[in-house]
């Protein structure tokens, strides 16, 4: 009577694999804040500190950058910390996504989030 429903208990799992997938999802997506990065610009004069994200939280500035002739490198310097602080914030945080799809059994290929 139900010979041609036998993928139902494979559908069964996909779907338990998912909601397990989601619940953790979340779990990284919440623990992100506590994960900070530090992005550097001009060979460590500034440094940028960031959660994972992408939220700046701190500036360091090289006290030989204080020069006011200086202040437009300084500034790019700044711009070019807080872009690389969010690249690396942005691979912390897929790294913490791909760790929820280890252990599934997900198509090859098949990328976090959907």
């Amino acid at each position: 009577m139900l010979k041609g429903l036998g993928g139902l208990g494979d559908m069964g799992k996909l779907m338990k694999q998912a909601k397990e997938m989601q619940t953790r999802m979340e779990e990284v997506q919440s623990g992100l804040d506590s994960i900070e990065v530090v992005g550097e610009s001009g060979a460590g004069l500034v440094k940028v500190t960031a959660s994972a994200k992408g939220e700046v939280r701190g500036l360091s500035i090289d006290p030989s950058l204080f020069d006011p002739e200086q202040r437009e490198v300084v500034e790019d310097l700044i711009v070019a910390g807080i872009k690389d602080a969010q690249a690396r914030a942005s691979a912390a945080a897929q790294e913490e996504m791909g760790k929820v799809a280890e252990g599934l059994d997900l198509p090859a290929g098949m990328k976090l989030p959907f």
